[in-house]
């Protein structure tokens, strides 16, 4: 079984480019399936059901909104992204 620290290891050894688009990739998956996904249980648990079906109709409402170029949908999906990039800013910020 392979471990955390093995994926790491291979992800630091990857050339720039590469370890970008994977980067990028696992944002673009954690703002278009996962945080919608967060975003529906959090909502049930404190405001009720979703008016309009279950987890596969907000999913479905969530890429309309994206497709009609919605801010508010194109922020959860790119946030993910936007945070690793304000992670990096604080973190040469900081550095100096």
């Amino acid at each position: 079984m392979t471990s955390v620290l093995s994926y790491w290891r291979k992800y630091r050894a990857a050339p720039q480019p590469q370890r970008e688009l994977l980067t990028l990739a696992l944002c673009l998956l954690l703002g278009l399936l996962l945080i919608p996904t967060g975003i529906w249980f959090v909502g049930s648990a404190v405001l009720g059901p979703y008016v309009d079906g279950g987890w596969a109709s907000l999913l479905l409402d969530y890429y309309a909104g994206l497709a009609r170029g919605s801010p508010a949908f194109w922020t959860v999906a790119v946030g993910p992204y936007a945070a690793v990039w304000c992670w990096r800013a604080l973190r040469r910020a900081w550095r100096g």
